[in-house]
């Protein structure tokens, strides 16, 4: 989930930028410093309204002003049981992974639905044995979150767990399939 939210922090602008625009460099040093890192339980995707507060302090024998500032930050904030929709990214023989947000799950060959599957590596697409759907690169997903580690360090290494054997959750063309087949028995 998206929410936009107001930070207040401290940033180090180092000697050698403070003869340039003091503005343009606390923006530059703020976006640098907290964009597309994970603090917490979200990931910052964008800093904006980047506003210094009061002056500057200069700690002795470091020769950097250390200026506290307040920013609008867009954060992403996935939660355990959220549902998600994505794209299919990559096939794997153990699974798939879905891009969503700034981040990719993966959906365990085991989660994907209540068939038995083939796997067609060559091809990048899992097929259920009994109902022959197919699920391939770029196919659109509706999932939800089962389990959430999210890596502080490199987020793009963040162990988020998807299901899609639950009612209403699966590629959307089978979504779409299982209400037309309903609306017909009715």
């Amino acid at each position: 989930m998206y929410m936009l939210n107001k930070a207040e922090k401290v940033v180090r602008i180092p000697p050698s930028m403070l003869d340039e625009d003091i503005d343009k460099v606390t923006d530059k040093i703020t976006c640098e410093s907290f964009e597309g890192k994970v603090e917490h339980d979200f990931l910052t995707v964008l800093i904006s309204n980047v506003k210094p507060i009061g002056l500057g302090r200069i700690v002795h024998g470091d020769g950097a002003v250390y200026q506290e500032v307040t920013y609008d930050q867009l954060v992403f904030r996935p939660q355990l049981q959220e549902i998600i929709e994505g794209t299919i990214c990559e096939v794997l023989k153990f699974g798939a992974f879905v891009r969503f947000g700034p981040l990719d799950g993966l959906l365990h060959i085991s989660q994907i639905m209540d068939d038995r599957i083939n796997i067609d590596a060559d091809n990048q697409r899992l097929v259920g044995k009994d109902n022959s759907r197919t699920l391939s690169v770029g196919d659109k997903v509706r999932a939800r979150i089962v389990a959430l580690s999210l890596n502080e360090r490199n987020p793009r290494e963040s162990k988020i767990g998807l299901t899609m054997r639950q009612p209403g959750l699966g590629k959307l063309e089978w979504l779409d399939e299982d209400r037309k087949a309903k609306e017909e028995a009715q």
